[in-house]
């Protein structure tokens, strides 16, 4: 068996293996799109042969920004249903040490991973990139649904990535008025980053958000909130002008949004409330600015949203600004 990435001579061989199914809307078309924008890369295209020339067993892309060195996540994880494979080594130097698994879709998969994996560690990425899984909300009903996310549920964690958290994903349309909720804060711009930074970083302490709160174990508070700051200032595609600092009457800071835009629509990026302003509902009156900002400024038809599951006060604010629970996403991380 061979493992290895791809050259973009073979693409539509390779292409030919990507079929959108239940638990993943990654299309050839999609493949072809985010290569042309650099948020795919031919490296970042792995595949699983069982012999040279012969077709993919499976296929594992990876994502990124156009300005990251590696990928950020693993976007996309394809498997033919009747491989006949049984882990007997691979060459190339990718050998593979993924936990034996019975279904062989999760087999080749798993195995493909660590090979990637392993690659990806001699280069300096480590730990191995999160696995993002888009599934509609209602996805544990539908079997369909579920024997999808199955196998490569068991391929992630043969891999070593476990599920870290479910987020949901909530959309609003931007034909809508904003609710006014209240008068209780102003808001205003503030060009310099490292307010933002103070403020994320301050932010931190008993946040809701599993996934910022694993990242600042990791790698501590600070340097977390200036990542992300930074991450949505230079990577995302929104305006800097539109972040905002929330203030009550008297002055005092009560938290931020920034209110931001990714490849394809507007999205609510990030806000914050400081622990001691928490539970007074300023977070759907920060929520709702942040919602005016992008229907203002931009001219998609919906706006984007994502919390965790288990984040409550946060998906309150959500629907009392109007947003509505579409689709879930599954964060498989080795951390």
């Amino acid at each position: 068996m061979i493992f290895r990435p791809i050259v973009l001579q073979e693409l539509n061989s390779v292409l030919a293996q990507v079929r959108p199914d239940p638990s993943t809307a990654v299309s050839a078309d999609t493949v072809r799109a985010r290569l042309a924008d650099g948020e795919y890369r031919p490296g970042w295209i792995w595949v699983a042969e069982p012999t040279p020339g012969q077709a993919p067993l499976a296929v594992a892309i990876w994502w990124g920004s156009p300005a990251d060195v590696h990928p950020s996540n693993l976007d996309a994880l394809f498997a033919r249903s009747d491989p006949i494979w049984a882990p007997s080594g691979s060459r190339r130097g990718t050998s593979s040490s993924a936990r034996p698994v019975t279904d062989p879709r999760s087999a080749v998969a798993a195995a493909l991973l660590t090979a990637a994996h392993q690659v990806f560690a001699a280069d300096g990425l480590v730990p191995a990139p999160d696995y993002h899984l888009f599934l509609p909300s209602d996805w544990r009903d539908r079997p369909e649904v579920a024997a999808s996310v199955a196998w490569r549920r068991r391929a992630a964690e043969a891999a070593g990535l476990r599920l870290a958290a479910e987020r949901l994903r909530f959309e609003r349309a931007t034909d809508r008025p904003v609710p006014a909720l209240s008068n209780r804060l102003s808001f205003a711009p503030e060009p310099d980053d490292e307010v933002f930074v103070d403020l994320f970083r301050r932010s931190l302490p008993r946040s809701l958000d599993v996934m910022s709160v694993r990242e600042a174990l990791l790698v501590g508070a600070a340097t977390h909130a200036r990542s992300e700051v930074a991450f949505h200032h230079w990577e995302m595609r929104g305006r800097r002008s539109w972040w905002r600092i929330a203030r009550t009457a008297t002055g005092q800071v009560v938290g931020f949004a920034i209110p931001s835009h990714n490849s394809v629509v507007p999205v609510v990026g990030y806000i914050g409330v400081l622990p001691e302003f928490r539970g007074r509902g300023f977070a759907a009156e920060i929520l709702a600015e942040s919602t005016r900002i992008l229907t203002a400024q931009t001219r998609a038809d919906v706006i984007r949203a994502e919390t965790d599951l288990s984040n409550h006060p946060a998906v309150a604010a959500l629907e009392l600004v109007g947003y509505r629970d579409g689709t879930r996403r599954l964060v498989f991380s080795a951390t």
